[in-house]
């Protein structure tokens, strides 16, 4: 059973939407930030550094200190503001003509820490320090996290009927072509009975933003401790998600990377390959994995295709059963010597929505000798480890489009109007 609430959002007027709305703080590194900032946008406050000359360490109290002070000015200068009662929203994203409807809400940070918020991956303490510093700087969850709920034909019914009867708040394209949309959930009944269908839910899915759920938690638990009366219904209780039906979600490969063979020529690293994968050499033209169990590398200006062999993989253990256990227990331990995939210098990882392209670029550059591309993760994959209290190796999934940072945020401090 989950505990979500509405709130009342900060969010910016109808036309600066666009303008305002940021990719998340983590798709951009500062250079790429700095760049993309317009004057009005999000990413002054979710990337401060950027304000800097030279770009400052995003570590730096001085940092967190102008995301604080930014927060501020945009709402002095009424580019956000915060809506006079609580909703629910209706955010609605459209990729490549497919649109996928989340709810944006509160969720309860004693759902995350007793397991009713469900996780797949394991945080790293100093990210999760870093957005901790964010969120209680800030008194705010200015970014939501990305949630799955398992599908519930009573909220499909109600969000479709609002989507159909009523002109959306926010309608914009971003500059990456994604579509983004936002309906306000006005109706004090249709915001209770939404309450309580979620009682109802038994779990809830981190999809995206694993440290984001975790800083957002354990800032909770400091006011809770904070708090000789707490009661468990104060606002700092609950963080901001976007959640959707697990069935609209598609996740999208999430691809490797490594600057060296570990002392091996190509030659005998394609021999080593062949004990645990059928190879065949596919040419210059880029080759995607067929399916499960199929592999794509990319060496030496050439593709190639790796099919696991049986016994290389157990598809009655939902981790054993996935790509990426596979490829880190043959290849990249085994083979190349890579045993921690969180602390390793010698590997990165890339979205697929970058391309295949952009494993071959890295490769022929000579900044990487070798290239991955996996076959994406199922969200019944996904669901299945979380059920189990499984943990998925790092850099799993990959999911688009993301959410637009500042089309709605959740404060916890004092509102606009104290």
């Amino acid at each position: 059973m989950v505990r979500i609430k509405p709130f009342r959002g900060i969010r910016p007027p109808k036309e600066l939407a666009a303008e305002v709305a940021s990719r998340p703080y983590d798709v951009l590194n500062s250079v790429e930030a700095k760049a993309e900032a317009g004057e009005r946008s999000l990413l002054h406050i979710i990337k401060p550094e950027i304000d800097f000359d030279p770009i400052a360490d995003e570590h730096a109290q001085e940092v967190y200190d102008r995301a604080v002070e930014n927060f501020r000015l945009w709402r002095e200068r009424g580019w956000l503001s915060q809506d006079d009662e609580e909703h629910y929203y209706i955010y609605a994203q459209t990729m490549e003509g497919r649109t996928q409807y989340g709810l944006a809400m509160c969720c309860h940070f004693g759902d995350y820490l007793g397991g009713a918020i469900k996780k797949h991956e394991l945080t790293r303490p100093d990210k999760e320090e870093d957005r901790m510093c964010h969120v209680r700087n800030q008194q705010a969850n200015i970014e939501p996290v990305f949630f799955a709920y398992p599908d519930n034909a009573e909220i499909d019914a109600i969000v479709s009927g609002i989507v159909e009867r009523e002109t959306p708040e926010y309608d914009f394209t971003a500059e990456d072509g994604f579509g983004h949309r936002l309906w306000v959930i006005r109706d004090r009944a249709t915001n209770d009975r939404i309450t309580e269908i979620f009682a109802g839910i038994p779990a809830l899915y981190v999809a995206d933003g694993h440290h984001r759920t975790a800083a957002a938690a354990r800032v909770g638990e400091e006011c809770m401790r904070r708090n000789p009366n707490h009661t468990g219904d104060e606002e700092y209780c609950f963080f901001l998600a976007v959640t959707f039906p697990a069935s609209q979600l598609r996740i999208i490969d999430y691809n490797r990377v490594v600057k060296d063979l570990n002392g091996m020529t190509p030659e005998a690293f394609l021999r080593a390959l062949e004990t645990d994968f059928e190879v065949e050499k596919k040419g210059a033209e880029i080759y995607r994995p067929a399916g499960l169990h199929n592999f794509s590398m990319y060496l030496d200006g050439a593709w190639y295709s790796l099919t696991a062999r049986e016994g290389t993989y157990d598809d009655n253990d939902p981790i054993g059963v996935l790509d990426v256990t596979v490829l880190s227990q043959r290849v990249l331990d085994r083979l190349l010597g890579i045993e921690d995939l969180r602390t390793s210098k010698r590997i990165d990882f890339v979205g697929g929505i970058r391309g295949l392209g952009e494993l071959q670029r890295r490769v022929d550059s000579g900044e990487m000798k070798v290239a991955f591309a996996l076959y994406p993760v199922s969200m019944k994959q996904l669901i299945d480890i979380a059920d189990t209290g499984n943990i998925m190796p790092p850099k799993t999934t990959w999911f688009e489009p993301k959410l637009r940072s500042g089309v709605v945020i959740h404060s916890f401090g004092q509102s606009d109007t104290e």
